[in-house]
């Protein structure tokens, strides 16, 4: 939603569409995405850390990109919503919402069965495909156009409500899968040392048994987290300011929001580095993962726009949001939340495998499911 639309100018008057043409457009459209600033600045921070540059940000100005990031997504989204009447997008909001439900819990349930992830990288790899691409959204919408269809006004305001959901479902499981494996290695050492038929008293040793959180405080850690915060707070605050209220502060929430997201994608780009030897041992599973999960996802979305009563190409841009995977949300989320995730795994996946694969392939193919669906 932040994202000049302007240089996705591939268009094509009607009856003008040949093969030809629109592999063209594919291919133009393909370069201006991995051309972009954002992108750019993560391969940037990759190939200084490859070099082993010195190059790093200030601990306080990454935290502070995270938080700005963040406000401002929620922002932007709450402004977006108060544009609309919520009985004209009730239904497409309502399946959006499910969607953003849906997509953590099979992406986690993938990684951990069939990948054997870790809970906190299955958790933060879900939490970026549970979100959404906002460049993934500019693509369809122009895809569609293209193609003579024409888009919901109000598709901007599902991708707010699905920016944040995904998130927050992934990482509820990470933090309450870390909350019962520590339970369990606490409750064993106490058995340990009790000695094995005793009973123990706590915090009375030369190295006292730490109790870890219950699983009511873990929520409680979720829900009032700076993330949900940030991004739940900024979207009440950005409905409730109105209008009025949003032109005030436009010019540092949106007008900046290219700057410092490059920022923080440079760094982003350098911790991926320092962890790229990680993601040779599992690339296959990955490559399978970054196309077929979202391809699920994005056939599910464009069903589920259908029968909310989306036209075609409005179900062909939800399609392609369900399969998209956020690398601009998810990264400060999940960093902040559970920093033990390795980011090489997510943000090669949403920008390496996913992304490529839903402008080439997935896009078209949403746009073929709807435009069958749309004509029985």
């Amino acid at each position: 939603m932040y994202f000049d639309s302007s240089i996705y100018s591939t268009q094509f008057p009607p009856g003008s569409q040949s093969i030809g043409d629109k592999d063209l457009a594919t291919l133009d459209l393909l370069r201006a995405n991995l051309l972009s600033p954002i992108v750019l600045a993560f391969a940037l921070g990759l190939v200084a850390r490859l070099l082993r540059s010195e190059l790093r940000l200030p601990p306080a100005l990454y935290s502070s990109l995270a938080i700005y990031l963040l406000l401002a997504l929620g922002l932007k989204g709450g402004h977006e919503l108060g544009q609309v009447g919520w009985a004209t997008i009730a239904k497409p909001a309502a399946v959006t919402l499910l969607l953003g439900c849906i997509t953590p819990l099979t992406a986690y349930f993938v990684l951990r069965r069939f990948g054997r992830f870790s809970t906190a990288d299955s958790a933060g790899i879900a939490a970026h495909y549970g979100s959404v691409s906002a460049v993934t959204f500019i693509a369809a919408q122009q895809f569609v156009s293209s193609m003579g269809g024409v888009a919901e006004s109000y598709m901007p305001t599902l991708l707010a409500l699905l920016e944040s959901p995904g998130i927050h479902i992934a990482l509820g499981l990470g933090v309450l899968a870390k909350t019962r494996t520590a339970t369990a290695l606490s409750v064993e050492e106490v058995s340990v040392s009790a000695g094995g038929g005793g009973t123990a008293t706590l915090g009375t040793g030369p190295e006292p048994v730490v109790v870890p959180p219950s699983l009511l405080q873990s929520l409680h850690e979720v829900l009032t987290g700076r993330t949900m915060i940030l991004l739940a707070g900024g979207l009440v605050v950005g409905w409730l300011m109105g209008d009025r209220g949003w032109k005030q502060v436009e010019p540092f929430f949106d007008t900046g929001f290219k700057g410092a997201l490059m920022l923080f994608l440079l760094e982003m780009g350098m911790l991926a580095a320092d962890r790229l030897g990680e993601l040779r041992r599992v690339g296959p599973f990955l490559l399978a993962f970054g196309t077929l999960v979202p391809l699920v996802h994005g056939v599910l979305g464009v069903l589920l726009g259908h029968l909310a009563g989306l036209s075609p190409a409005g179900a062909t841009v939800l399609g392609a949001m369900a399969a998209s995977a956020s690398y601009i949300a998810a990264p400060p989320a999940v960093r902040t939340t559970l920093p033990e995730a390795n980011p090489t795994f997510s943000l090669a996946l949403a920008l390496g495998i996913t992304f490529p694969f839903n402008v080439v392939i997935g896009i078209p193919l949403f746009w073929g499911f709807a435009s069958f669906l749309g004509s029985r």
